[in-house]
């Protein structure tokens, strides 16, 4: 009966987060997930991700994770699938060595 309440809700939560995503703005994440995690929960978030109308931007080889663009609540239902997992997401970002100063770009005085 739990297993079946809980498959009941995921497919609601899932059912909402799509019919948001139609006009959501898009964000760009990078998702990983730990060693040891069943490629198959990677692959259902991946194709979660383009159901709800995201795009997967990569795919890293030396760690289990990709880069994926879309709607802010898939990210939110792909969170919920990887609870388990202890899966992270985290916004994509520029990262720079160089600051803009004068000390040779790496922040040294």
């Amino acid at each position: 009966m739990q297993f079946t309440l809980t498959s009941f809700l995921l497919t609601l939560l899932a059912i909402l987060t799509m019919a948001a995503a139609v006009q959501a703005p898009q964000k760009s994440v990078i998702i990983s997930y730990p060693e040891g995690t069943p490629m198959n929960v990677m692959e259902q978030a991946k194709k979660y991700i383009k159901e709800a109308g995201g795009a997967i931007t990569h795919e890293y080889n030396i760690i289990m994770g990709f880069a994926a663009t879309g709607p802010a609540a898939a990210f939110d239902m792909v969170t919920a699938m990887g609870t388990k997992y202890n899966m992270e997401i985290e916004e994509d970002q520029v990262v720079s060595a160089y600051d803009g100063s004068s000390t040779g770009g790496m922040g040294i005085n």
